[in-house]
């Protein structure tokens, strides 16, 4: 579904990804982890299609992303830093969206503005940046993506919300086989919803693996063989370096 091979982007002499590999099934949920600094917003636009490889393959379904308009139009994407147009609120939105992508859907479009209870004609630039981010998920959802792109997507949301968009995740999973990527630091949340982890270090792929398989081993390995190591186990075992500040 979603291929990264060889993956390499340097900006202003920092080698930001070097050689990264990187493979998401389809209709799985892929888990992205790793430090501040450590490549995953950086990973997450290449896959968006926004930033081009200096070298590399970034493919879904065997297609280049970059400058691939059609392909676009078949993802969803949740950045961490929000941008709306000025003086939009959700209902101009949702005209936007209708107009720009043919797999709207307003009937899931109105399910989620309800359970969320977010105000349509209230100025997006006057939500919190809780709501904001909400609006943002509800948007990506009702374009009903073949992949959804998610950078840091529960930030800010209360723990009642966050299982709401959990929820609705996982609805589009079955019920469309939408494939997902996330990048989250809340491992705990991330070790109940994700299939698979990939650990980047250094711009590096250090580890991907099916995320029992991860625990299974590792469990094994260091000897814990009472309990199965959580994900935030995992994460601290394995990423020992301090990096930078910034993805």
């Amino acid at each position: 579904m979603i291929n990264v091979t060889n993956l390499t982007k340097t900006f202003n002499n920092h080698k930001a990804l070097d050689n990264l590999n990187l493979n998401v099934k389809q209709g799985s949920i892929y888990g992205l982890v790793g430090v501040n600094g450590a490549g995953k917003t950086t990973i997450i636009k290449h896959i968006a299609g926004i930033y081009r490889q200096d070298s590399g393959t970034v493919t879904i379904n065997n297609q280049p992303i970059y400058d691939n308009a059609s392909l676009k139009a078949k993802i969803g994407y949740v950045p961490d830093e929000l941008y709306f147009f000025p003086g939009y609120n959700l209902r101009m939105l949702k005209s936007f969206y209708h107009d720009m992508y043919k797999t709207w859907d307003y009937n899931r479009y109105t399910s989620l503005i309800q359970q969320l209870n977010l105000n349509e004609t209230r100025r997006l630039g006057h939500f919190s940046k809780g709501m904001q981010k909400q609006a943002a998920i509800a948007m990506a959802l009702s374009i009903t993506p073949e992949v959804l792109l998610l950078d840091e997507p529960i930030d800010g949301l209360d723990p009642m919300v966050r299982k709401q968009i959990f929820k609705q995740i996982i609805n589009g999973v079955a019920e469309w086989g939408m494939t997902v990527l996330i990048s989250s630091h809340n491992l705990r949340e991330m070790d109940d919803i994700c299939d698979t982890i990939g650990l980047v270090k250094n711009g590096q792929m250090a580890i991907e693996k099916d995320l029992d398989d991860l625990k299974a081993d590792l469990t094994n390995t260091q000897g814990h063989d009472h309990l199965p190591l959580t994900l935030e186990e995992i994460f601290i075992n394995q990423y020992t370096e301090t990096e930078g500040h910034n993805d």
